[in-house]
């Protein structure tokens, strides 16, 4: 920095040690703590007089929380997502703001496959009922799955994460449509195997629909009542992208009603609580936000946070800024 001080950093939450020791190189670190974030209280509290936020998903970045913190210049989200940080204001202010791409793509993409997999072929139904001592003898009918070799998969979102699920899809010879805002290059299509569809095209074809979407005001609740209603009795909802993509009053519903076989989700509108009944559902695989969760991912989204805050503030290497 131009006084020659070592920034000053708030993290808001543990990082993994890839992340931590990098910033303790270079700046004067201060960490919310290992097993739970901070309040909002708290996190105003500490960030008046530093120069650089590490924050989470959870943490809400807003108006409030840049003016108590009059020294901030850097961001940095240890997620792929920054709906969480109002970036407009945060530019407007000149504070960068800065996420972890790329890094989580394969996690992600095989937590996606691990949910259809196991929700086709009710793994975990399978697992509870064993346990429980439910299962006595093996029968022709008996805890009948769906074929996923085959079957249709409809992506919602063909970015990095839709386009690595769709790889794996091809594995199982699947036929791949999907929905994107941008179409994809004709090449890369062919290169899939998928075909464009309109949304309400593909819900009413495929048998497994994943959700890879960013979450912005216009894909608030994109999966609501009419969606579910369109798609297949036999189908099922994955979702690994943002919880708020889908309205869960209205997956139960259509749980309940058999209007679609069943769902795996790793996300939630308001984690980590799930909306009334979704958690009583036999046919509904829920994981606990673990997209990202292997040793691998998380060290590099930790190192890529901590190098994103030193560029911004020192000048090392190149920033990924969510905005000009």
């Amino acid at each position: 920095m131009a006084d020659g001080m070592r920034p000053r950093i708030l993290v808001t939450r543990e990082l993994p040690a890839a992340g931590m020791k990098l910033l303790e190189q270079y700046c004067e670190v201060e960490t919310g703590g290992a097993n739970r974030g901070l309040s909002r209280r708290e996190l105003i509290g500490k960030l008046a007089d530093k120069d650089g936020l590490v924050s989470l998903l959870t943490d809400q970045v807003d108006r409030p929380v840049m003016d108590a913190s009059p020294r901030l210049k850097v961001i940095s989200n240890y997620a792929v997502g920054y709906d969480n940080i109002d970036v407009e204001e945060a530019t407007r202010r000149g504070i960068a703001v800065t996420n972890t791409p790329d890094v989580l793509t394969d996690s992600t993409a095989d937590m996606a496959w691990a949910l259809l997999m196991d929700v086709a072929r009710r793994v975990t139904e399978g697992d509870r009922l064993n346990r429980a001592g439910g299962w006595t003898e093996w029968a022709p009918l008996f805890h009948l799955g769906k074929e996923v070799t085959g079957s249709t998969l409809g992506i919602v979102g063909m970015g990095r994460i839709g386009r690595a699920v769709a790889r794996r899809a091809k594995g199982f010879d699947m036929k791949i449509c999907y929905f994107s805002r941008t179409r994809l290059p004709e090449e890369e299509e062919r290169s899939l195997g998928s075909q464009f569809l309109s949304l309400e095209e593909l819900l009413a074809t495929a048998d497994f629909v994943s959700l890879h979407a960013p979450y912005t005001a216009e894909t608030h609740h994109l999966i609501g009542r009419k969606e579910l209603t369109a798609m297949k009795p036999t189908a099922y909802l994955i979702n690994t992208a943002r919880g708020a993509l889908v309205d869960e009053e209205a997956l139960v519903e259509a749980i309940r009603k058999r209007e679609i076989a069943g769902a795996g989700l790793d996300v939630y509108e308001k984690e980590p609580k799930m909306a009334p009944g979704l958690s009583d559902l036999e046919q509904v695989v829920l994981a606990p936000h673990l997209g990202s969760a292997t040793r691998e991912t998380r060290d590099q989204m930790a190192a890529t946070a901590a190098e994103n805050v030193l560029s911004i503030l020192l000048g090392k290497g190149k920033a990924h800024r969510v905005h000009a």
